[in-house]
């Protein structure tokens, strides 16, 4: 497994942005496309967004869309998700993954992904 951390969070106004990061000290990791999910206390875990390995493409939640974006800096073994216009309801522990197949499209589903993080707080206030 390729082993990820992710940082970023903190408690943000409802209106405000935060980025969080995902790196890994695993090069292998700029090879597999990268997913952000989240989970809400007492809800499933939800799709947020992904990216293509190469940064070739992305998936973004509709839920979400028009506010978070997710980019990556291979260079630097680190995916960004940029979540501005926060709300209320974006409040959960926020997790990254990888996913492991060599090929195909970008997923959004959280049983294609593998090595999960320890995830980061995201609390936006009222």
């Amino acid at each position: 497994q390729v082993p990820v951390v992710e940082s970023g969070g903190g408690l943000v106004q409802a209106g405000g942005s935060l980025r969080l990061s995902c790196a890994s000290s695993d090069d292998s990791f700029r090879t597999y496309d990268v997913g952000w999910f989240r989970q809400a206390p007492g809800q499933e875990r939800e799709f947020v967004a992904a990216i293509h390995w190469g940064g070739f493409g992305t998936r973004i939640a509709d839920s979400v869309k028009g506010r978070f974006t997710i980019s990556r800096e291979n260079a630097k073994n680190t995916v960004y998700l940029q979540m501005n216009s926060l709300k209320p309801e974006d409040t959960a522990v926020y997790y990254c993954a990888v996913d492991p197949r060599p090929f195909g499209p970008v997923m959004t589903i959280g049983a294609d992904y593998t090595g999960w993080g320890q995830g980061t707080q995201v609390t936006v206030s009222s």
